[in-house]
């Protein structure tokens, strides 16, 4: 145990703690195909990646022809299907990330994973990677109910009191994860590798990291300001 500024740190899964692009754009591209729609790049789909698998969806429809509210339904439990089936083909934690978490376990610091992602399938893509135990809560996007999901506070909020209270820090690389910090009145860094839906100075963040190895540092730098 240290003096490290931060009792829990939380994380946001897509695009932060894990590279999920391959596997998610595959389950998209599986859905466009049964549209008779043309299959987008992976780095087309990385900015559609961050409000949920819905709303990827809905913007890969959009960008080749749009669709009725019925065959996003109909496309919707498809895309799950064949994501739940093939959820960690491709997707692995980003380089750095888990030494990350093992050097803020070794300062006392809870960890947490807080996505808009599903829970059942955040749970099962933390399972299948092996490292769900290395967290203290995980909160999916439908963990709060409809409409609570990040930006909204209320997922962070449940995130600090399942971990015990005390000051928290959230590392995202989207606007729902900085906006989310900002409603529950805590500090936030940003992703630069993300999955970006736009340049990362325009997320407001309190710090923005190239790597993981930056985190640490980054995060007592930001405990020092706040005190």
């Amino acid at each position: 145990m240290t003096d490290f500024p931060f009792d829990i740190v939380g994380f946001d899964l897509d695009g932060t703690l894990v590279d999920t692009s391959g596997d998610l754009a595959n389950a998209l591209n599986h859905a466009l195909a049964d549209a008779g729609r043309p299959p987008l790049a992976r780095d087309a789909v990385r900015t559609m990646i961050g409000g949920g698998a819905r709303h990827m969806l809905m913007q890969g429809m959009a960008s080749t022809g749009g669709c009725s509210e019925m065959e996003l339904d109909r496309l919707y439990r498809l895309l799950l299907d064949h994501y739940e089936s093939h959820i960690a083909i491709e997707s692995a934690p980003f380089p750095g990330a888990m030494d990350a978490i093992d050097a803020l376990e070794a300062r006392g610091v809870k960890v947490a994973v807080v996505t808009n992602k599903l829970e059942v399938l955040a749970e099962q893509l933390l399972h299948e990677l092996g490292i769900r135990d290395r967290f203290a809560c995980l909160i999916g996007g439908d963990t709060m109910g409809k409409g609570f999901g990040k930006p909204h506070r209320a997922p962070i909020d449940e995130m600090i009191r399942r971990c015990g209270g005390g000051r928290a820090a959230f590392v995202g690389d989207s606007i729902y994860d900085t906006g989310a910090a900002r409603n529950a009145g805590i500090p936030s860094v940003a992703c630069s590798f993300g999955f970006l839906m736009q340049p990362v100075e325009e997320l407001e963040a309190d710090a923005v990291i190239d790597g993981y190895d930056e985190l640490l540092p980054v995060l007592e730098r930001l405990g020092t300001v706040a005190r």
